[in-house]
Formats: structure tokens, C-alpha cells, sequence
């Protein structure tokens, strides 16, 4: 996958695991970073389980990006809470 889908895909990623986990804000470039962290990390898991990993931007590459956008997304709010109670 080029840059460009690349950016188009965690832009789309970003915005699924915004809604799924009810994190707003940030900018563009954040949910851009926080899309290809996502996709990285959809990747590494579909690789794990014995997929193929994202390859073409895609449907499917999209939703294993938005998965693992969810997931860092989760984990840092997670952090952030332990955090806010301290």
C-alpha cells in the first residue's frame, strides 16, 4: 500500500475507533498516527492469528485497522483514567 492509502486508511480507521471507543478530537494528523498505529497493530494481529496481515487498501484493511485503532484507543484511556484518579 502506498502513502496515500495509507493515510486514507488510518483517517477512516481513526474515525470508526473514535466513535467505537467515544474519543474525540486530537486534529487530522492524530487520527492519521493513531490510524496507522491501528492498522500496525490489526496487522500484527491478524498475522498472529494466521491471516495475511493488511496488504491493499480495502475494506478489510480498513475494519483491521480500525480494530487495532480501538484497542490502542482503549488502552489509552485506560491510561489516562489511572492517571485522573490519583
Amino acid at each position: 500500500m502506498n502513502l496515500l492509502g495509507w493515510i486514507v486508511t488510518g483517517l477512516l480507521a481513526a474515525a470508526i475507533a473514535g466513535r467505537l471507543t467515544n474519543r474525540r478530537g486530537g486534529g487530522c494528523i492524530a487520527n492519521i498516527v493513531v490510524g496507522v498505529i491501528g492498522a500496525l497493530i490489526g496487522g500484527a494481529l491478524d498475522n498472529a492469528a494466521g491471516g495475511e496481515g493488511i496488504g491493499d487498501f480495502g475494506l478489510r484493511s480498513i475494519l483491521l485497522a480500525a480494530l487495532g485503532a480501538t484497542i490502542f484507543l482503549a488502552v489509552l484511556n485506560a491510561i489516562e483514567s489511572g492517571r485522573l484518579r490519583r
